[in-house]
């Protein structure tokens, strides 16, 4: 079983696929469209944390650029119901992190902004995942500020998702918005920083 690869990337493809050539052998790898984005000099080395996943029919690798990225598709792959291409939706759309917080505190608006995840498999998920997920349960867990901003991110994520932004660019605007902002003033930040990127 692969579980890591290290190569030089030398085919991209719109549909999500990577080739890597380790060693002379090409690997092709499903990654997020984060991967896909990342430029790689000319010659330059592309890392991945990889899943095998063995069907009947084909054995496909899907590749992430850190380790908890993987646990996340591999937790989400032992939740009913879903399958690789659902499993890599949600990565690409919520980091670890947001899926971790996502979970604990019920927030089923942040799922259902992931393309093919409805209301019923969002509160699905989260009853799956609490035992899947490595989530932290000692002392220094801060649930409360996660709870008090989770209603504010919700609404934000909805009002940019209106706004035509995408999941990518939503979550990486929201990756670094303070937990203890208001609605207004967290949208305020993550149109700066959507402003700033383009």
């Amino acid at each position: 079983m692969i579980g890591w690869l290290r190569g030089t990337p030398i085919e991209r493809s719109p549909a999500g696929e990577v080739v890597l050539d380790v060693g002379g052998v090409g690997y092709r790898v499903s990654v997020p469209p984060s991967v896909l984005a990342v430029p790689v000099p000319v010659g330059g080395e592309l890392a991945l944390y990889v899943h095998t996943h063995v069907r009947d029919d084909a054995i496909v690798l899907y590749g992430f650029p850190t380790l908890d990225e993987r646990d996340s598709f591999e937790a989400l792959l032992g939740a009913h119901g879903v399958g690789p291409s659902l499993a890599l939706a949600i990565v690409s759309s919520l980091s670890p992190r947001e899926l971790a917080r996502a979970v604990m505190t019920d927030d089923l608006g942040i799922l259902c902004a992931v393309p093919g995840v409805g209301r019923k498999t969002a509160a699905r998920l989260v009853l799956d995942l609490r035992s899947k997920l490595a989530l932290p349960d000692g002392p220094d867990v801060d649930l409360p500020e996660a709870v008090e901003g989770r209603q504010a991110r919700s609404e934000v994520r909805a009002a940019l998702a209106e706004l035509g932004y995408g999941p990518d660019e939503i979550r990486r605007a929201l990756e670094t918005a303070p937990e203890d902002l208001h609605v207004e003033d967290m949208l305020r930040a993550a149109l700066r920083e959507l402003a700033g990127a383009r």
